[in-house]
């Protein structure tokens, strides 16, 4: 999750939304990704998503059931998706997002792959902070 915070820094300094995502895969980073949406003029272009693009390319392969990804915030609905469809095997998140996490849309209910494992909250206070520090200086 540090490294994560890593790229969520890079995010904040390059004026974006500071999410930060990676994905390992046997132990060692295969890929990593920040928010590039004001960047890209992209929409999709979250953290999650560019991680997972990135870790299809570097294994040749559409499916991350033996990857683990780690992200910042509580992944959106959208970013749910992409997770589902790629099997990860294992979603690592920090902070909660009450605003625009999946579980706005879902509850409790599980959006992403049925072998899908969730872990919630770590380092979810540094996660938080970064967004919150992001957001006051916006305002």
């Amino acid at each position: 999750m540090k490294e994560a915070l890593r790229q969520a820094r890079v995010a904040f300094e390059s004026d974006e939304v500071p999410i930060g995502a990676l994905v390992v895969w046997e132990n060692k980073i295969i890929s990593r990704g920040y928010n590039q949406v004001e960047l890209l003029r992209d929409a999709t272009a979250h953290a999650e998503m560019l991680a997972l693009t990135a870790a299809f390319n570097e294994l040749g392969s559409k499916y991350l059931m033996d990857a683990t990804l780690y992200v910042t915030v509580e992944p959106c609905l959208m970013c749910c998706g992409a997770l589902y469809w790629s099997k990860v095997g294992t979603i690592v998140y920090g902070a909660e997002d009450v605003k625009n996490g999946y579980r706005k849309t879902t509850g409790e209910n599980h959006p992403f792959h049925p072998k899908s494992k969730i872990v919630k909250g770590i380092m979810a206070d540094e996660c938080a902070q970064l967004m919150k520090d992001f957001f006051v200086q916006k305002r």
